[in-house]
């Protein structure tokens, strides 16, 4: 018959268990710290290479683009704010945002051309014949960045405007339904509160209109 093994057998087992299990908890710490450290040197040999060749992102569509590329690789969103490092450096926080602004310009001056959907090199040729010299320097890459950085204006409610403005509830009606009128505005009911929602996709839903080629 196999013998039970006794206590002191079963104290050896759970601690060579525990000794494992801080000898894993190590290595992964030593491991974490590892890919901790090797980031932080990523990201300062990149800090240091937007420095050295800050012009050719500002003004190269091509360098820009494998720059992002470079700094989603570790993790790093240089149009996450327009302030800060990134933006002080190279400016790009602001260029994508001025980039927004004439999008969404054009997909509203050209909507009664081709009802809000234009395509994406027609939108680049556009953008280009707008701007001079070297800031005309826009590409498809550059295009697409500036419409994923777009808030969504979403939708509001006669009530919303009434509080906003201190308007009264005809006022807010009438300019609602201007928008509506001019293409401006959807119109959204069904809801249970019984509130009619107005939503307005010329901003909203920009990023799919203007890349829906």
């Amino acid at each position: 018959m196999r013998r039970r093994p006794g206590i002191g057998g079963l104290q050896n087992a759970a601690t060579a268990r525990d000794q494992y299990r801080l000898l894993g908890e190590n290595v992964a710490k030593i491991r974490t710290d590892l890919m901790k450290e090797q980031l932080a040197t990523f990201r300062s040999q990149l800090e240091e290479f937007a420095r050295k060749h800050k012009n050719d992102i500002r003004k190269n569509p091509a360098f820009r683009s494998q720059f992002h590329e470079m700094c989603a690789k570790v993790g790093v969103d240089p149009l996450a704010s327009n302030k800060g490092f990134w933006a002080e450096l190279l400016g790009i926080g602001d260029f994508y945002y001025e980039l927004g602004v004439q999008i969404v310009d054009i997909c509203l001056a050209t909507r009664p051309h081709n009802g809000g959907l234009i395509n994406l090199q027609e939108l680049c040729n556009v953008l280009r014949q707008r701007r001079k010299s070297d800031r005309g320097a826009v590409s498809e890459d550059d295009c697409l960045r500036a419409i994923s950085k777009l808030k969504a204006q979403g939708f509001v409610t006669v009530d919303e405007v009434e509080r906003q403005f201190s308007w009264t509830s005809g006022r807010a009606i009438d300019a609602l339904d201007t928008l509506l009128d001019e293409g401006l505005a959807m119109i959204d009911d069904g809801h249970r509160d019984g509130r009619r929602r107005y939503w307005f996709p010329c901003v909203s839903s920009i990023a799919t209109s203007v890349a829906d080629i």
